[in-house]
């Protein structure tokens, strides 16, 4: 129970901005245009601690932007989601930009994806609808249907969430500067509004913005719906440059012990590698 419960505070992380994103997401997809019209456009970003909005706008800028990624058309990598305990989730990624597919393959599941039982597992997520099949026999328990949907959604946004924090309805604050290790950073915090939400209590993410590279290096978050009302988590983030592109290929995640401190060894991991960009992949290379 315990490793589940570390699994799902870790994956539910970006559950709230993801619940955002596709409130809007279909009106979104509705005004983009065809895929092979879709432009990059290089704007010039303002910097302004006065207006944390255009902080926002200049992380997704400094990680590429998102016309960039969506040239790509679609992605693969090996992903491994490590606990400290020695348990893994370690699987093939694949995702479609312009229509949010998400596949991933299985050939070691402990935490979050059929814990428990043998063989391998796939997930789908056709931009509508969740599949999964286990040794080649689709699956039809709604329990593990629900979940597939949750964590096909959870892992494509993961992957683009720098690209994604400008969604409507989420709100920023401006925090001031700090010096982390040698670094000056400003703090912004991201959380969301609650006539969007429909929530008493969102979660909160404090990110800390390098001044100098304007990428997210780190940040807090809270998670109130497993009880951390404050944010109090720490993930550290560590990019890999791919066609242009900085993506979050390394991904520590910290639990404060009793003293409010942090150890040196985080609790959860999440690594990305073999990051392969526009492979042209048919529906055989997404089926179950």
């Amino acid at each position: 129970m315990k490793n589940t419960k570390i699994g799902l505070i870790a994956v539910s992380a970006l559950f709230l901005i993801f619940s955002i994103s596709c409130n809007t997401e279909k009106k979104e997809k509705e005004k983009t245009p065809p895929q092979n019209q879709v432009e990059e456009v290089k704007i010039e970003i303002s910097y302004d601690t006065n207006t944390p909005k255009s902080i926002i706008k200049a992380i997704e800028a400094a990680s590429g932007g998102w016309g960039k990624l969506w040239k790509q058309k679609d992605v693969e990598f090996n992903y491994n989601y490590l606990q400290a305990d020695g348990t893994a989730d370690k699987s093939i990624e694949r995702y479609v930009f312009h229509t949010e597919q998400s596949w991933g393959k299985y050939t070691q599941h402990d935490i979050n994806v059929m814990p428990g039982t043998d063989g391998e597992v796939i997930q789908y997520y056709d931009g509508e609808n969740a599949h999964i099949s286990q040794n080649g026999t689709k699956i039809e328990d709604p329990t593990a249907i629900g979940s597939t949907q949750f964590l096909r959604k959870a892992n494509y946004f993961w992957f683009v969430m720098m690209y994604k924090l400008d969604n409507p309805g989420v709100l920023y604050e401006y925090n001031g500067s700090e010096n982390v290790n040698g670094t000056d950073y400003d703090k912004v915090t991201v959380t969301y509004d609650p006539e969007v939400t429909k929530k008493e209590q969102n979660d909160i993410y404090v990110l800390y913005v390098n001044k100098e590279t304007k990428m997210v290096d780190q940040f807090y978050f809270s998670l109130p719906a497993f009880g951390f009302n404050d944010p109090v988590l720490l993930m550290k983030v560590n990019y890999e440059e791919v066609n242009g592109l900085m993506i979050p290929a390394k991904r520590d995640i910290f639990f404060p012990g009793e003293d409010g401190s942090y150890g040196d060894q985080p609790a959860i991991q999440e690594i990305s590698t073999n990051i392969k960009f526009n492979n042209g992949f048919t529906e055989a290379d997404l089926s179950i």
